[in-house]
């Protein structure tokens, strides 16, 4: 059975973390020279905007932030779950697609991603602890006093977020997480090591 293993554990009690990313790969002079490049590339992009009152079932009018009015068929992206957080009008959405392309790979509704997202406490399980997710980019560290959250955003189709550690000076780390699941009540993520998962709190819950 896979470990479930919250996102905020994981900061507190490990000590490395695999860094997301490709790592360039150096090549010498010599190899570039007698070396030729024939591996097409595929221009994946970030389209963000609001969710646009055509839309329907299988369909996203997204009204990007550009100006520009897109209707996306969702039907594969459906298929293979990804589309977090569903859609309405006027939420706003991130779409993680091919250039030029009207089917997107994955699909992000910010507007429910944004809120306070908790677990219980792995030390006692007295009390909560989590996750502030606000617009703007911003983002709160909830009753956790050694981690400071930062700033948060969707690229290439994954939740990106920058924090600073207690006693870690003003050094950033940015941890990639790929979305399992959101809905107004869960948001669950993993990264290559872990599986995290949330629940939305309900109001009586503490905060601070």
């Amino acid at each position: 059975m896979k470990k479930i293993i919250f996102a905020v554990v994981a900061l507190l009690v490990a000590t490395t973390f695999t860094q997301c990313g490709n790592k360039a790969q150096q090549t010498s002079e010599a190899q570039v020279e007698d070396t030729e490049v024939n591996t097409p590339v595929e221009e994946n992009v970030m389209v963000y905007g609001i969710c646009g009152e055509a839309s329907a079932m299988n369909t996203l009018q997204l009204i990007t932030d550009t100006g520009d009015t897109l209707n996306l068929s969702l039907e594969k992206a459906k298929e293979e779950n990804q589309v977090f957080g569903g859609y309405g009008v006027g939420d706003k959405m991130a779409v993680y697609m091919k250039k030029g392309s009207d089917q997107p790979t994955i699909v992000v509704n910010e507007t429910t991603l944004m809120g306070s997202w908790l677990m219980p406490n792995p030390i006692d399980g007295s009390s909560t602890l989590g996750i502030m997710i606000k617009d703007g980019g911003i983002a709160e560290s909830i009753n956790q006093p050694t981690i400071i959250f930062k700033t948060w955003r969707i690229a290439n189709g994954m939740l990106e977020v920058s924090l600073v550690r207690e006693g870690g000076g003003d050094e950033e780390e940015t941890n990639v997480y790929t979305f399992e699941k959101l809905d107004a009540d869960s948001l669950i993520f993993n990264e290559p090591e872990y599986r995290f998962e949330y629940h939305r709190a309900n109001g009586t819950e503490k905060l601070k």
